[in-house]
């Protein structure tokens, strides 16, 4: 089976980093196929994506990482890879909203996201059928305000479990703790139902309606230990009226969040997102 290598970098910017690493790659016979760059005007920090073609590549799988790193300390880069044929193993965690889970799923199905979903978990029971239907596991943990660490913990040890690479909220209406947001640093994808930063927190459509905006939108961020504050990875937008009541504005904001939210999870498989600070750098 064919596969490609896919080398994120991001490091100080200087002179010559996209040299060095195209040397470094011919040098093993490498053939680049893919090659995104960026300088963050901010930080002055250099991004790079990179897919290699794995066949004809001259160094084994085991052998990259020792062969990169001097390279790496030389630049001060961070930096990780991944290989095609190697699917990222994704858990959706929901509560009662469908949109979301069945939208991924559906994807999923249709092989537009590259990934193992290993299980589905739920403080409630009402979606078990949904994931089952798709061959998923569902597991029900049932919280409350007295068991949160307890339920928490399951569910991290389930995570583990199951080797996960990355966890969607896909509506999931708890607070993840601090604990379970260092488990997966900047890989928590949560879909917000509004344009952020406007609408921070719960029942965002009725306090839209309440202002009249006009434009309502979703977010997909991942999770910080700030309430919706994390790095964005995608938005979108939907233009309301002053005819359109709560119930209108759900309506079309679900139709957003389940749009915006696929395309940041396939970008995060795809090895396509970096974080810089609180913003990313998404090489679409």
């Amino acid at each position: 089976m064919s596969y490609n290598i896919r080398l994120l970098v991001s490091c100080p910017d200087k002179k010559g980093l996209i040299a060095a690493v195209s040397q470094f790659i011919a040098m093993h016979d490498g053939n680049i196929l893919s090659a995104d760059q960026y300088v963050g005007e901010d930080s002055a920090t250099f991004f790079m994506r990179l897919e290699i073609e794995g066949e004809g590549f001259g160094l084994e799988r085991d052998e990259f990482a020792a062969a990169f790193a001097p390279l790496a300390r030389q630049h001060e880069m961070e930096w990780s890879m991944s290989y095609t044929d190697t699917p990222k193993r994704m858990a959706i965690l929901v509560s009662k909203y469908d949109h979301c889970l069945t939208d991924l799923l559906w994807r999923w199905d249709a092989g537009e996201l590259d990934a193992e979903i290993p299980l589905v978990i739920s403080n409630h029971p009402d979606l078990r059928s949904r994931a089952e239907s798709h061959g998923v596991p569902f597991h029900h943990l049932p919280v409350t305000k007295e068991t949160k660490a307890e339920q928490e913990g399951e569910m991290l040890r389930l995570l583990s479990e199951s080797d996960v690479d990355l966890v969607v909220l896909a509506r999931y209406m708890q607070i993840l703790s601090p604990k379970f947001v260092h488990a997966y640093p900047d890989r928590i994808v949560n879909i917000h139902h509004s344009f952020l930063p406007a609408f921070v927190g719960a029942d965002p459509y009725r306090r839209a309606h309440d202002r009249g905006v006009k434009t309502i939108g979703a977010t997909a961020h991942y999770v910080t230990e700030d309430l919706d504050a994390g790095p964005i990875i995608h938005q979108d937008v939907a233009h309301v009226t002053h005819r359109d009541t709560v119930d209108d504005l759900v309506r079309l904001g679900r139709e957003v969040e389940r749009r915006v939210l696929a395309h940041a999870v396939r970008w995060h498989l795809e090895d396509r997102v970096l974080v810089d600070g609180n913003r990313t750098v998404v090489f679409e």
